[in-house]
């Protein structure tokens, strides 16, 4: 790496701190074009990336820096969560989950515990898929090419999977939240002062089983050990309002503003604030 890449990514460094986010991502892009190798600058542009939306320039980013030599145990962590959460928000959940299964596999630690604990949520709090009617049947079947391997054709026909039935559908989504609830829980005594995983399973038992009883003591402990945390704020400000005090949720709406939103909060800064405003109109 150049001594011009180094300059420049130690100024992009700075300006990113001090919020110049868009000087920052000038100097970062000169600091790679003068060819910068180094993994905690790069990763400190793919997150400025991440956070404004622009993932399918920083998924090749990410791959490029995970080549680095510098590359620690801990960035490379971050780096596949990173990764994990542009497939998320480009639709591929279920890539996003393989992913970060794979990763915390090999090294278990408590940002792939959040991480995935979250991804569970948002996966079981969809939609259940429902069975594909099977497709019809056609007239005449096509003629066999000459010199067919026909034995391969048939071997490959029988290796065909068999349609899912809603029961059997039904039967490995209900294993899936039990997946969820299980790896949350084993969350939360891996570190049960983590804020995110005790706010991770408030959100599964508010979201995917609608138990908000259950779900209130969690978010309640969250809340105790981390009062700014975003999405903590916003399902507690939930509870405000159905028991009737509007200020008490706005007062933690304007809270949550406050903080950092990412692509891994379940609410969007403009959505809290579009609710600040319709319970202040």
């Amino acid at each position: 790496m150049g001594f011009m890449a180094t300059i420049k990514a130690q100024q992009a460094m700075r300006a990113h701190g001090k919020g110049d986010l868009e000087q920052a991502k000038k100097l970062y892009e000169e600091a790679i074009d003068k060819g910068l190798v180094s993994a905690r600058p790069m990763l400190g542009y793919a997150i400025l990336l991440i956070r404004e939306g622009s993932y399918d320039k920083a998924m090749p980013l990410l791959i490029k820096t995970q080549k680095c030599s510098d590359l620690t145990p801990d960035q490379k962590s971050q780096l596949f969560v990173d990764y994990a959460a542009c497939l998320m928000k480009k639709g591929e959940l279920d890539k996003a989950i393989h992913l970060l299964e794979k990763q915390h596999n090999r090294a278990p630690i408590g940002l792939t515990y959040q991480t995935l604990g979250y991804m569970y949520v948002e996966k079981y709090s969809g939609a259940k898929p429902v069975a594909e009617a099977a497709p019809e049947k056609a007239a005449e079947a096509p003629e066999m090419p000459e010199n067919a391997d026909t034995e391969a054709s048939a071997e490959e026909a029988a290796e065909q999977p068999k349609a899912k039935t809603q029961e059997d559908i039904d039967r490995e989504w209900q294993e899936g939240i039990d997946k969820m609830f299980a790896f949350i829980q084993e969350s939360v005594d891996y570190d049960d002062e983590d804020p995110v995983c005790l706010d991770n399973l408030g959100q599964a038992y508010y979201r995917v089983t609608g138990e908000k009883d259950k779900a209130k003591e969690w978010f309640d402990k969250a809340h105790a050990e981390k009062d700014s945390q975003i999405d903590t704020l916003w399902f507690l400000s939930r509870y405000d309002l159905e028991a009737g005090d509007k200020a008490a949720a706005i007062a933690k709406l304007e809270k949550a503003l406050e903080g950092r939103f990412s692509p891994l909060n379940f609410c969007t800064k403009d959505m809290v604030r579009e609710e600040v405003s319709r319970l202040k109109a």
